[in-house]
């Protein structure tokens, strides 16, 4: 979908050095291109240099016209979403990625329909259908080329229910209807871990936190205002890279300058993290933030060697003393790759249960719902493989022993930062006595531990510089 409205404030923001959106065609064979989905076995210095390492999922595409930036695009389950933002600003020299509010209002407009169109992946009539709707429901979630609301769940398909206009004019655009009935606000915080340990003197472990804090408001009136407060204890880890949702009216601007791209210093905003908004009708994400916590919740020590026809591998987690000891679950899984079926299978775990995938190239370690008193556990065993076959997993950066344990886990009632809600703290302005409901958890995402015996790949700082 193409907004001329937004292409003519693009121009006057740049004026001669204004580079136009090519046609459909040009800009999807660009984009391609760009995502090294084409002529990706050709050497193109601009794309494929090793001094260039993509950090995000902003991209400048090459068309004649000129460099079209920024242009978020990325892939999920098969299809690529993309869409170019306004940069209200000149583009020469370009803006840091944090002020341009285009590109939070873009990701939020693309995970929406994300959100709309991945239920039905996996039916090709049913895709085409909602695909097919799209073209409307864009009219109400993006009218005039900004976002008005990003939950397309919520809005209706039919065409002729679009023409109706809220009656009251103090209703904002993105409540699509107005609640009947009890006050009820849910609140879920949800903190997604992503960790590279290597054991390694010489290699730094790496890891990250990103959250999430989800609202579901249904609250009667055209337009109620809420005011929700996220809480850190006193030596909480400060809250960084924020990015709220449109709905919320105004934030401190200290709050949006913390970065984690920028060292920790004295003056960084630590809180209470106040947020008014108007709430839409749906369910819907009011911030997301990330944090520079000082330990990964489990650290772990993983040996692979071969002895032989043999491979020997030893595992050792331990939880950190600060960490909430009561797990939904908690898995290790362990792939062989390159290899043949699992033949033979020796082991002691000191803990939990071991167990091998029906496929026989991967172990899966139960660690369960608790660590043992110690929060230490370990598991030694020795493997060997029968001849492999088409059906087994290949990899081309795990070859030789280079290999890795990725860890499943998920603790309710807990952050990592320590962030919470206090449900006293949520104002409503509203009639009637809300149920307030709060939760939070701790995912984790991306949670590797590499062979400390084998080189592993590894981004170093220097490239970041």
């Amino acid at each position: 979908r193409r907004y001329p409205t937004v292409e003519i404030r693009a121009e006057a923001f740049n004026g001669s050095t204004h580079v136009p959106v090519p046609s459909d065609s040009a800009f999807l064979k660009a984009l391609l291109f760009e995502l090294r989905l084409i002529d990706d076995d050709i050497f193109v210095e601009h794309r494929d240099t090793c001094t260039r390492i993509d950090h995000s999922s902003v991209y400048s595409v090459r068309t004649e016209g000129g460099d079209l930036w920024p242009v978020l695009a990325f892939q999920k389950s098969g299809l690529i979403y993309a869409c170019l933002p306004l940069v209200e600003e000149t583009l020469e020299p370009r803006p840091l990625l944090l002020t341009v509010s285009g590109l939070s209002q873009g990701l939020a407009l693309l995970l929406g329909i994300v959100d709309y169109i991945s239920p039905s992946r996996k039916n090709e009539a049913e895709l085409s259908a909602k695909i097919g709707q799209l073209r409307y429901l864009l009219i109400q979630a993006c009218p005039l080329g900004t976002p008005l609301n990003t939950d397309i769940r919520s809005l209706n398909s039919s065409f002729d229910d679009i023409q109706e206009m809220p009656t009251d004019k103090s209703q904002p655009a993105w409540r699509s209807n107005t609640y009947k009935g009890k006050p009820q606000v849910n609140v879920c915080i949800t903190e997604k871990v992503r960790c590279m340990q290597y054991d390694k003197r010489d290699v730094v472990d790496t890891w990250q936190v990103y959250g999430t804090v989800n609202c579901k408001c249904d609250i009667e009136g055209p337009a109620p205002n809420v005011t929700l407060s996220l809480n850190l204890p006193t030596n909480g880890p400060p809250l960084q890279d924020i990015v709220v949702h449109h709905c919320v009216t105004s934030v401190d601007p200290a709050m949006l300058m913390s970065s984690s791209a920028e060292p920790l210093d004295d003056s960084v905003y630590n809180g209470p993290y106040k947020f008014p908004f108007i709430p839409p009708s749906d369910s819907f994400n009011l911030c997301y933030y990330t944090s520079q916590v000082p330990v990964p919740p489990i650290l772990g020590s993983y040996q692979l060697t071969e002895e032989g026809s043999q491979l020997k591998i030893t595992l050792n987690l331990k939880l950190h003393e600060s960490i909430k000891n009561s797990f939904e679950y908690c898995e290790a899984r362990i792939p062989f790759f390159n290899r043949g079926p699992i033949a033979q299978l020796e082991y002691k775990v000191s803990y939990g249960q071991l167990d091998l995938s029906r496929e026989k190239s991967l172990l899966v370690w139960s660690i369960g719902q608790k660590f043992p008193k110690c929060l230490e556990v370990s598991l030694t065993g020795t493997v060997s493989f029968g001849t492999a076959g088409k059906e087994h997993p290949t990899d081309y950066v795990c070859t030789g022993n280079t290999a890795y344990v990725k860890l499943y886990f998920r603790i309710p009632d807990f952050t990592l930062t320590g962030c919470y809600v206090d449900q006293h703290s949520i104002e409503i302005f509203a009639p009637g006595k809300p149920k307030i409901t709060t939760s939070w958890e701790l995912k984790s995402s991306d949670y590797y531990i590499w062979n400390c015996k084998a080189p592993a790949p590894v981004v170093y700082k220097t490239l970041l510089d």
